[in-house]
């Protein structure tokens, strides 16, 4: 089987760090915009992903991109991949 050798695709999102105050640790806050089923009025949600941030590269501010990965703790199931833009709030 040569399918078996090939990692599957992960889920990737991107959000801005809204907290980085722990030790190799950024919490993303994602958002989307989801039309109402009765009224049609779009509005803003959003998730807060707990993600594993390597050197602490990413700061409070910061736009990331994040991939899901293995549980690394009890909450922590993403890690940062790139910053892609930095904040602007420092």
């Amino acid at each position: 089987m040569t399918e078996s050798s090939s990692r599957s695709t992960r889920r990737t999102a991107v959000g801005i760090v809204s907290s980085a105050k722990m030790e190799r640790t950024a919490v993303v806050r994602s958002e989307r915009r989801v039309k109402h089923p009765l009224y049609g009025k779009f509005l803003k949600r959003s998730t807060r992903y707990v993600a594993d941030n390597p050197g602490n590269e990413a700061q409070e501010g910061d736009k990331v991109e994040i991939a899901e990965t293995r549980p690394t703790s009890k909450t922590k199931r993403w890690r940062v991949v790139r910053v892609i833009e930095k904040g602007t709030s420092r």
